[in-house]
């Protein structure tokens, strides 16, 4: 295999027109260089160079193999170049798993604010069901994924960075007789009946949770699984609902939402990361702006 160093002196001395020249230029003795090309040529098992008065030039073969080190010399420079920018976060590629809810409120400002400081970097955005991404983050198919409350046993190999807590929201009737409270207690709501607006999942249990807390098990008389929907049965006069806060970007107009307290049903958010990622200016950068919506959307 023909030597890609060796090669790049013999460019130094084509160019230069000697050896003497090129192993000025380069930094060696004259004799060092001369072994060098000596020890391609035996690679390559031709001669390279012939002598011309003081000076040397280029066989057929010499100027075909300084050709391919030129070649070789703009590849290098070209991979610098690009290692360099994605090193600096200047370009690259972040994979990003979210769930519904999650991409209006977070992701949606957290992406704008990459595009803004990121240019380079190409986003791939996957919605998904909010139960478990953590194997995508695990098994390297994403850098990111938004999370609520994450099973314990599914965490190995997975750092979790908190983002915040998103508390669930009284959704009720207006007209109804408890619209009329600034808040509520979660028992107020235990002998109404509900319109569920969750699959069963890590969502649905924050509410189970609160309720058991507060001495009792919703009963559903409405199925949805949207909250969307669920808004529009609670207004037809079917149910009350619990709805987070992050869910509520269109209220319906037949609608009234209330905090609720004593508890305070609440689903955490997390973005999950692999631990064993390697430092990325652009994932840093992300996780940067998904925690300043985060804080945005606490304060709205």
């Amino acid at each position: 295999m023909l030597d890609v160093r060796r090669m790049q002196m013999l460019r130094a001395v084509v160019n230069s027109g000697s050896v003497t020249a090129a192993a000025a230029l380069l930094g060696y003795t004259p004799s060092a260089v001369s072994q060098q090309i000596a020890a391609l040529e035996k690679e390559a098992r031709t001669p390279l160079l012939e002598r011309v008065g003081r000076g040397v030039r280029p066989t057929p073969a010499g100027l075909l193999l300084t050709g391919c080190a030129e070649a070789v010399g703009r590849q290098v420079a070209e991979a610098e170049t690009a290692l360099g920018d994605l090193i600096a976060g200047r370009t690259g590629r972040l994979a990003v798993r979210y769930f519904a809810t999650a991409g209006a409120g977070l992701v949606a400002p957290a992406v704008a604010r990459l595009r803004a400081e990121h240019p380079g970097v190409q986003v791939e955005l996957k919605l998904i069901d909010p139960e478990d991404p953590l194997p995508d983050v695990r098994e390297g198919r994403a850098d990111i994924a938004l999370v609520v409350r994450a099973p314990e046993g599914a965490r190995d190999g997975v750092r979790l960075v908190r983002l915040l807590d998103d508390p669930y929201l009284a959704v009720l009737p207006r007209g109804h007789p408890l619209a009329g409270r600034p808040d509520l207690g979660l028992a107020d709501l235990a002998d109404e009946p509900w319109v569920g607006s969750e699959r069963p999942g890590p969502c649905l249990d924050a509410q189970l949770d609160a309720c058991e807390a507060a001495g009792f098990r919703p009963r559903f008389a409405v199925e949805s699984e949207d909250y969307v929907t669920a808004q529009g049965f609670v207004a037809a006069g079917l149910g009350v609902a619990a709805i987070p806060r992050l869910g509520l970007g269109s209220r319906h107009p037949g609608v009234v939402v209330r905090e609720i307290r004593r508890p305070e049903p609440v689903r955490t958010v997390f973005a999950a990361v692999r631990g064993t990622a390697p430092p990325q200016p652009a994932l840093d950068g992300f996780l940067a702006a998904l925690r300043e919506a985060a804080a945005a959307s606490r304060q709205s």
